[in-house]
């Protein structure tokens, strides 16, 4: 229902009243929601992507505190996850959400365990970096401080997609999962041959081992994000589709 405000002889646009006037209140709300929404998930996210900045500092830098600040830290993410899903859930139960809205709410809660679980990856390199940190160390570094920078820039381009809801960016950066797939293929051959070279750093492999593959998962759980970003941006699942 709408009335029309006149004043001095003019007739001016028609005051909201009524239903209308509540579906524009609940629309705005729903606005602030999803803002609130997004901005949360990316907070996540650079926080997410600076823990595994400072997990492969604190391994290539031998910096045993950084490590265990980085495990520390942990627990803010999870809490963080928990704030994010309850606000999707809070948005579903009390709005009916539009199409593009309700893809919003569904991506976002399906992203936001996934950047849990990349935390969770830096974390067991922090805590592998505290034990090798007190040994010599066995091989170079360089090949995965190359591994973590891809991952990590992989992830804040693919933030920064799900921001723009560039699909296109983020089927380029699904495409560039390859590169890191070979960069670890090359760390895990060079780690094979440490072992036979040198039985007695066995040990200390095997953990060099454990972290390039948990950089590797980053990179997979980045392409997860990325087929997200399509879905949320294009209503289309590119999951379990030949070359996405």
């Amino acid at each position: 229902m709408s009335e029309t405000l006149q004043t001095n002889g003019f007739e001016q646009m028609p005051m909201v009243t009524g239903h209308g006037a509540r579906d524009s209140m609940e629309h705005r709300e729903i606005d602030a929601q999803l803002e609130l929404l997004r901005d949360r998930v990316l907070l996540l996210g650079g926080k997410t992507e600076d823990a595994v900045h400072r997990a492969m500092r604190s391994l290539t830098e031998r910096d045993s505190d950084l490590a265990r600040s980085v495990c520390e830290a942990d627990e803010q993410i999870d809490q963080m996850e928990l704030e994010i899903d309850q606000l999707s859930i809070e948005i579903l139960a009390s709005h009916q959400p539009a199409e593009h809205d309700l893809r919003l709410v569904v991506s976002v809660a399906k992203i936001t365990p996934i950047l849990e679980r990349i935390a969770d990856h830096a974390t067991s390199i922090a805590e592998a970096a505290i034990i090798l940190n007190n040994e010599p160390q066995i091989d170079s570094y360089v090949d995965f401080s190359m591994m973590a920078d891809i991952a990590a820039e992989m992830l804040r381009e693919a933030l920064n997609a799900f921001t723009s809801e560039d699909a296109a960016a983020s089927r380029e950066i699904i495409a560039r999962d390859l590169t890191l797939d070979k960069s670890y293929g090359r760390v895990f051959d060079g780690l094979i041959e440490t072992l036979v070279r040198n039985p007695a750093a066995a040990n200390g492999a095997a953990r060099l081992l454990f972290v390039a593959k948990h950089i590797e998962r980053i990179g997979d759980y980045v392409k997860d994000i990325c087929e997200l970003n399509v879905y949320l941006t294009e209503a289309v699942f590119i999951k379990h589709s030949q070359g996405n």
